[in-house]
């Protein structure tokens, strides 16, 4: 298996710590899709899509209708997705995702965090080059037999395809992720979820009290708000 599966399951073993911050990031998500392309999921792949990944995490329905109706809503300020890189200690890059309503507030807060644990904010480029940006897919597996199903979402962009939990993973580059999905939908396989990730180019080794460093940074940027996700170059 790839580097994908390895990263997956790096990632698995530490998730978001309450649900409720899940329900805030994908909310988010709804509000930023149905601003961008509509509210109707039949027209709006990106939202549709979201939607799958809410009913996936048992998001209550009322959650997305009100992250629908904010996007509607002449009052409600629109969020901004910014991205955020630097070091934590001992080397180790960090690329933070944010979407936001206040930049101001984002910046300064991510700021003092990477200040605080004893790292530095870096420059826009200065550590994306060390991710690659790519896409997932999970479908239930059933009967689908793997190397067909590879074969066919080879030409539609998908690199990388394994087993999880009785489920298909499928990778594929950023830039690949409507050609896949379209390609599901139109083998009538049922997406439970979607989702972009950054996969470390290299990873770097620390003995557990440089670990323990670089988690405090780590679990401070997670808790914040405007925060979406947070990747790192830690082994």
């Amino acid at each position: 298996m790839g580097r994908a599966f390895e990263f997956r399951k790096g990632r698995k073993m530490k998730r978001w710590a309450h649900m409720s911050k899940v329900f805030t990031r994908i909310g988010k998500e709804i509000t930023m899709a149905a601003k961008a392309g509509g509210a109707d999921p039949a027209g709006n792949s990106r939202l549709r899509a979201i939607i799958q990944n809410a009913r996936a995490e048992n998001m209550p329905k009322e959650n997305v209708e009100r992250a629908l109706k904010k996007a509607t809503d002449k009052d409600s300020g629109d969020y901004k997705e910014v991205l955020f890189e630097g070091y934590a200690p001992h080397g180790i890059a960090v690329l933070v995702e944010t979407a936001t309503d206040n930049n101001n507030r984002t910046v300064a807060n991510v700021r003092s965090y990477f200040t605080k644990y004893g790292g530095s904010l870096g420059t826009s480029g200065s550590v994306e080059f060390m991710f690659d940006h790519k896409c997932h897919f999970k479908i239930a597996q059933g009967e689908l037999d793997m190397e067909e199903l590879e074969l066919e979402l080879i030409d539609f962009g998908a690199e990388e395809l394994f087993v999880e939990d009785e489920n298909i993973i499928i990778y594929g580059e950023f830039a690949s992720y409507g050609t896949i999905q379209k390609a599901l939908e139109e083998m009538n396989l049922e997406i439970i979820s979607s989702e972009f990730e950054r996969i470390p180019t290299m990873t770097k080794e620390l003995n557990p009290e440089q670990v323990e460093e670089v988690e405090k940074l780590l679990e401070k940027l997670e808790e914040d708000e405007d925060v979406q996700q947070v990747y790192h170059t830690m082994a």
